[in-house]
């Protein structure tokens, strides 16, 4: 079966805009294809920064003929309604369509629409120039004279060119020669920008990719990425040093050359005085490069990693050299900045009013920033008030938690005065990615005490799912306090997140809080906490989260969330017993007896049946209903007592002594007794059962 090529040549695409870009073309392209009637065996995309490409393999070389049978109106319908059907079908009169008779509903119209098939470059040249002007760039531009014109072509970077070719897979292709402002598809493309700059005629997706990396072109992103991550792996280990890899930075790299040469620079060993954070995003951020460290050590080294789209004909001497003098220039910005932080503000005297609000000791240059923090008020949120304001009431907060953590309360308050101090520092203005860190960085260097010092460092997290949880309880406190102000806040002012619209990060902040305190077992009232209903009713959805992707199953969840569970932590561990027992033997067989009880009581409670208030003993007329009475009335208490105790283990497990009487119940009882106060009695029976287990959870939930 045919294949088809598709390449969009382009000036360099933003690295971050590649591979979702080509993943939309993707799409695009196969989804319109297949709505005009083709199918095709597979297809995949490819990205480098002047280019985005698409080969679709086992196209079909036509669409299908199509026959479509529309009904009209009945022939004696009104003139209106029968000139509507011709119109929608494409009709010219009445006498092209066929009338069909049916014995209770008459005579009606009927249309025989035909549609033949078309041909695959038909199709293509019909959808690709829709697809190419309405394509969903984050940001586009308008280019050459064409730009003044209204509807003109947008495009990321100016479109230079583009390839579609068809046709078999060891015959000759055609080209499908669709044309968009100016721009006619050809089977020509261009290699490196520098060194391969002459046209390279191709056929179909084999060739073109073995010509372009002929021409220094790779095509396949990760193929980039994986030489650019061994060659850096193997000049570090060269020169005794390992890289410090980066995900991220990889990504954005393999998106920044179509032929990686990886190179080494270096840069002045008195720079190493900089945090190793600095250090590393310094470099990472304004020259894309990778840093090393000697191996098996956690320091830097001075040597750092580079990636070029050039193989220069000195070895790359003086690519490494300007990359170099542009690292050392911003390192040596860096450093003024980390000196800068340890040193006093020049204006001490506007910030005594402040200090003293906060307990701030102005000799400090950490408590100095907090103080320039209150003094500018600096704005939070406009409906929020200030930073100086938040920070105040992150303070109280604090101390009220200390009480439920068992933190030092002089230790919490202090750190809970300086966890934002370091928003007023250079380093964090430069890299506000470092916010938390520098503070802790900051915080030793004038002698906090370390509780304090990572408090502040650790105060944001979790900031998601795979990020780490506070251990410290100064910490734990602390970020308590922040995630809590700020969402107890923003419900406040009703700004809540909406569908997948979360721009204050509400859920993960819910989510955080949710994460510390089921992994360090604190035990905090958050009704009483937060004051809002609602809000727990969020945190609620953020455990549901939580718990799901630890394994739990919804239904046994639900089972135990109640709308004014407050306490998370008793929620989850209900939740694991629960997870426990209903697994077991004895828990399926109690699972399906409880059922059949409660919802023979639910179907007699909703058609009005009287049941007595509670069970009398004397019209226990049955030794099984005799039984059941006897094992619930024991496995209650030692239900409740364990629920009391915490042992939800132990509370299951006085439970399970139910599943015999239970079925012996169902087997030798008829509850719906032709006398009416046995019955009543009998659907009491039942309601205690149903009031057992809901000592622990609520069974009518539990699935299977």
């Amino acid at each position: 079966m045919p294949n088809l090529l598709l390449e969009l040549r382009s000036e360099e695409i933003p690295a971050r805009m590649q591979r979702k870009a080509a993943g939309d073309l993707k799409k695009l392209v196969t989804d319109a294809l297949v709505e005009a009637g083709l199918s095709y065996e597979g297809a995949r995309e490819y990205w480098t920064p002047r280019r985005l490409a698409l080969d679709i393999h086992g196209l079909t070389a036509r669409s299908a003929d199509v026959r479509e049978e529309r009904k009209g109106p009945r022939t004696d319908a009104n003139e209106k309604a029968i000139e509507g059907f011709l119109r929608g079908a494409g009709l010219s009169s009445v006498s092209e369509a066929q009338v069909v008779s049916d014995p209770k509903k008459g005579d009606f119209y009927v249309a025989v629409i035909s549609k033949p098939g078309r041909a695959t470059e038909e199709i293509v040249t019909d959808i690709m120039p829709g697809i190419i002007r309405d394509f969903p760039w984050p940001k586009s531009m308008r280019w050459g004279k064409a730009s003044s014109k209204p509807g003109a072509l947008r495009w990321v970077r100016p479109l230079q060119s583009i390839v579609c070719t068809f046709g078999p897979e060891h015959e000759e292709t055609t080209v499908i020669p669709f044309e968009i402002d100016g721009i006619t598809a050809s089977n020509i493309t261009y290699g490196h920008r520098f060194h391969a700059p002459e046209p390279i005629t191709v056929r179909r997706f084999d060739d073109y990719a073995a010509n372009l990396e002929k021409a220094k072109v790779i095509l396949d992103a990760e193929r980039r990425k994986d030489i650019i991550l061994h060659d850096a792996r193997d000049i570090a280990f060269a020169n005794g040093l390992e890289l410090v890899e980066d995900e991220g930075l990889l990504e954005e790299v393999s998106g920044l050359v179509e032929w990686p040469q990886v190179l080494m620079g270096s840069f002045e060993e008195d720079y190493l005085s900089i945090p190793s954070e600095i250090i590393r995003l310094t470099i990472k951020t304004n020259q894309k490069c990778f840093v090393t460290r000697k191996q098996g050590e956690e320091t830097l080294s001075n040597k750092f990693i580079l990636v070029s789209n050039i193989q220069a004909s000195d070895g790359g001497k003086e690519i490494v050299h300007g990359n170099g003098k542009v690292v050392r220039a911003r390192l040596s910005d860096a450093l003024h900045f980390w000196k800068r932080d340890q040193g006093n503000l020049p204006d001490l005297e506007t910030l005594t009013a402040s200090a003293a609000k906060f307990g701030l000791d102005i000799n400090k240059p950490l408590d100095q920033r907090m103080a320039k923090l209150d003094a500018l008020d600096v704005t939070f949120h406009a409906k929020l008030g200030t930073q100086g304001a938040r920070v105040a009431r992150i303070r109280t907060l604090a101390k009220e938690l200390a009480d439920i953590t068992g933190a030092d309360a002089a230790l919490v308050d202090r750190a809970a005065v300086l966890a934002k101090a370091d928003l007023r520092t250079e380093a964090v203005g430069e890299f506000p990615e470092l916010q938390g860190l520098m503070g802790r960085k900051y915080a030793v260097l004038q002698g906090e005490d370390a509780s304090v010092a990572a408090a502040i460092e650790d105060h944001y997290k979790p900031q998601g799912p795979s990020d780490r949880v506070p251990e410290d309880k100064v910490a734990i406190t602390t970020a308590l306090a922040d995630k809590l102000d700020t969402l107890i806040g923003f419900w406040a002012i009703d700004e809540k997140p909406t569908g997948s619209k979360d721009p204050f990060a509400l859920r993960r902040a819910a989510l955080g809080v949710v994460r510390i305190l089921l992994e360090r077992k604190v035990r905090l009232p958050l009704r009483a906490t937060t004051k809002d209903i609602d809000l727990l009713s969020f945190f609620h959805d953020r455990l549901k989260v939580y718990l799901r992707d630890q394994g739990a199953r919804h239904d046994l969840i639900d089972a135990v969330l109640t709308p004014d569970a407050d306490d998370l932590l008793m929620v989850a561990r209900r939740v694991e017993a629960l997870t426990a027992f209903i697994t077991s033997e004895d828990g399926k067989n109690l699972l399906s007896g409880t059922k059949r009880a409660t919802q023979l009581l639910a179907a007699e409670e909703k058609k009005g049946t009287v049941i007595a208030d509670g069970v009398s003993p004397a019209l226990l007329k049955l030794d099984a209903e005799k039984e059941l009475f006897a094992a619930i009335s024991s496995a209650s208490k030692d239900a409740s007592d364990a629920v009391a105790g915490e042992d939800f283990r132990s509370a299951m497990e006085a439970l399970s002594k139910l599943r015999g009487p239970v079925d012996r119940f169902f087997e030798d009882v008829l509850v719906n007794d032709e006398d009416a106060a046995i019955r009543a009695n009998r659907l009491a029976l039942l309601r205690l059962i149903r009031e057992a287990t809901g000592t622990v959870a609520d069974f009518s939930k539990i699935s299977g």
